[in-house]
C-alpha cells in the first residue's frame, strides 16, 4: 500500500497571534513525533502547491477573496471575526493548504498513491463563502471537492468530518447539492451552533447532509454506534467515487477546546471504517487533511494512529 504524506514548512508562516490555540506548534510537534517513527520512512513525500484563484472561486466569493488579501496585507490582527487571527502571509498559506490537498488528490486519482494525508494549517471547514470563521480562511476540503468534480469529472464525493466542531462552511457549500454527501460527527450544542440532526440538506440536496451530533462527555461507544447505525448505511447507499476526510482530532479526551472523550484508538477505528468504505466503493481512493486538534502532546499520537491505518502499518 502506498500512502502519501504532505508537510510543507511554509504552513508555519501563518501567525494568528500570541496565545492563539491554532499555533505553529500543532504541526512542529506532530512532524517531530512522526519523524521518530520507523514506519514513516515508507510514506511517499508529496510537495506542496498553491491553489489558483479560479479554484477558490468555486466556493468563495470574489469579494471575500479580495478582502482576505487586503485585510491581511494591512497588518490587521484578525479577519472578519476575532478568532481568525491573521498576518500578511495568511492568505498565501491558506491557498497553499488548499493547493496541497488538491495535489494529493491528483496523485491518488492518478494511482500514483493509494491514499494520502496532508499535515497542514490553518484549518478550513468553518470558512463560509463570504466570511472567515473559526480559525479558518479558505475551505480547502470544499474547494478540493469542487476541483475533483470540475477538473476530473467525478460525480459523487463523500466528505466525512470527524472534527469535534461542526463544519458549517462545508455543509453550507453543498447542502443543496446531491452530488456531495457531507457527514459530520461533532459535539452539540457547541461552536459554531450548527449541525443539528434535523439539518439534512435543502432543495435537491435533501438527504445528502448527515449530522450525528454528540453530547458533551460522549465516548468511543457513542461514536461507534453512530457509525454502525447511521453513517455506514448512508455511505453504502450513496456509493461515493472518492472520500475526503476533514481529520480533526479535537474530539480526543485531552483536547482543551471541547468536551468529547474519545481515545486515540477511536480515531484509528474510524479510519479503518473509512478505508473499508473506500476499498468497496472508490478503489481505495481517500485523502485526508488536518483540521482541529489543540493538545500538542496528544495530537501527534492521534495523527500517527490515523496514518498507521492509512498506510497499512497497523490495523485498528
Amino acid at each position: 500500500m502506498s500512502t502519501g504524506f504532505l508537510y510543507d514548512p511554509r504552513f508555519l508562516d501563518h501567525d494568528p497571534g500570541r496565545g492563539h490555540p491554532e499555533r505553529r506548534e500543532r504541526l512542529t510537534s506532530a512532524e517531530a513525533y512522526l519523524r521518530r517513527q520507523p514506519w514513516v520512512a515508507a510514506l511517499v513525500q508529496v510537495a506542496g502547491a498553491e491553489a489558483e484563484r479560479r479554484w477558490l472561486q468555486t466556493i468563495h466569493t470574489d469579494t471575500y477573496i479580495d478582502r482576505a488579501d487586503r485585510v491581511c496585507r494591512s497588518g490587521a490582527p484578525y479577519l472578519d471575526v476575532t478568532d481568525v487571527g491573521v498576518c500578511p502571509d495568511s492568505p498565501f498559506v491558506a491557498r497553499l493548504v488548499t493547493g496541497s490537498l488538491m495535489a494529493m488528490a491528483d496523485k491518488v486519482l492518478a494511482r500514483e498513491l493509494d491514499n494520502g494525508f496532508v499535515l497542514a494549517r490553518p484549518p478550513g471547514h468553518h470558512a463560509e463563502a463570504d466570511m472567515a470563521l473559526g480559525f479558518c480562511l479558505f475551505n480547502s476540503i470544499a474547494i478540493t471537492a469542487r476541483y475533483l468534480q470540475q477538473q476530473h469529472g467525478l460525480d459523487k464525493i463523500l466528505i466525512l468530518d470527524f472534527d469535534v466542531h461542526h463544519g458549517n462552511g462545508t455543509q453550507h457549500s453543498f447542502e443543496d447539492d446531491p452530488s456531495v454527501l457531507y457527514v459530520s460527527t461533532h459535539q452539540y450544542p457547541y461552536y459554531p451552533g450548527s449541525g443539528a440532526a434535523s439539518e439534512t440538506g435543502t432543495g435537491r440536496g435533501v438527504g445528502t447532509t448527515l449530522n450525528c451530533p454528540m453530547p458533551a462527555g460522549a465516548t468511543d461507544s457513542h461514536y461507534e454506534a453512530a457509525w454502525r447505525e447511521r453513517i455506514l448505511p448512508a455511505v453504502e447507499a450513496f456509493a461515493p467515487e472518492m472520500i475526503l476526510v476533514s481529520a480533526g482530532f479535537d474530539a480526543h479526551r485531552t483536547d482543551p477546546l471541547a468536551q468529547i472523550n474519545l481515545s486515540t484508538g477511536c480515531f484509528a477505528w474510524m479510519t479503518r471504517r473509512l478505508m473499508e468504505l473506500a476499498d468497496k466503493h472508490c478503489a481505495g481512493r481517500l485523502v485526508s487533511v488536518l483540521e482541529g486538534g489543540y493538545n500538542t502532546d496528544e495530537l501527534p499520537r492521534c495523527i500517527a494512529a490515523h496514518l498507521q491505518v492509512l498506510s497499512g502499518v497497523e490495523a485498528a
